[in-house]
């Protein structure tokens, strides 16, 4: 889905026949200026995604900040122009695109900045259905990397796969026979399951839930043999005690799903 097909949805969900409260209150003649300015000191992310909604009410949006760029309080990211009738349509719409956006990139931040650019920090597919492009690029722009985008484009094999499978070595051997030419991560829960991962031909190993002790013996295992990314409980404190471990990255569903919406406000000129 592209992002003017989510947005013409959002907008037919939010609007429906119309929106009684601003048809009857103001006038169809009218126009305004706007801005939309941060409340606190966030990260920002999802002005494409504000934009466009703005674009298909016809509403013209000029942009003063980035994705990505770190702002300061009552920062202004954005002035409009146009029908006021359309800006206050479209105003809880594409502020809820940039609350939820920017709240994963400042969240993804702090993971990142806990990392001390030793460990590279990257996303999960816990995702909101249908908006995990946004989201994974929300991500980007904290400073974390992207894992695979979805079922399509890496092999990932998880336990219930090696269950199914008969073991971690049957169920590689399976999955490079049958995708040659995909990247492929085996998850391990053991010292014997890692090396088992290693010999079957595993590109990267998923080492999760595991404490620091075995995770520092796993790396040691592991060094110079295949990739390794720790998974599982992962919080800014916990990754700061695995710097200088040698893990090359850790994998944070909460960098999304557990994400807080930061506040962003759109004002009118009087």
């Amino acid at each position: 889905m592209t992002l003017e097909e989510l947005v013409a949805l959002a907008l037919t969900e939010d609007v429906g026949p119309g929106d009684v409260t601003t048809e009857s209150c103001v006038s169809q003649d009218t126009q305004a200026k706007a801005w939309i300015e941060a409340r606190g000191g966030i990260v920002l992310s999802g002005m494409r995604a504000a934009e466009e909604v703005f674009q298909q009410m016809g509403v013209a949006f000029e942009a003063l900040a980035e994705d990505g760029e770190t702002l300061q309080p009552m920062q202004r990211v954005a002035l409009l122009s146009g029908p006021a009738r359309a800006i206050l349509t479209g105003e809880r719409l594409a502020l809820n695109f940039l609350m939820k956006l920017s709240g994963i990139a400042t969240n993804t931040a702090a993971y990142v900045a806990a990392a001390c650019g030793e460990i590279d920090v990257v996303d999960t597919r816990k995702t909101t259905p249908l908006h995990r492009r946004l989201e994974k690029d929300a991500v980007v722009h904290g400073g974390g990397k992207n894992h695979r985008f979805a079922l399509y484009d890496a092999v990932l094999i998880k336990d219930n796969h090696i269950q199914a499978a008969g073991g971690v070595a049957a169920a590689i051997q399976n999955a490079k026979a049958a995708s040659s030419e995909l990247r492929i991560q085996c998850e391990v829960e053991t010292v014997a399951e890692l090396e088992e991962a290693i010999a079957a031909g595993a590109d990267s190993v998923l080492l999760d839930n595991m404490d620091n002790a075995m995770l520092s013996e796993c790396v040691r295992v592991a060094a110079g043999r295949v990739e390794t990314e720790a998974s599982g409980g992962m919080t800014p404190e916990r990754i700061a005690t695995l710097v200088g471990l040698g893990l090359d990255r850790v994998s944070v569903g909460g960098l999304i799903h557990q994400a807080r919406w930061v506040d962003l406000a759109l004002e009118f000129e009087e």
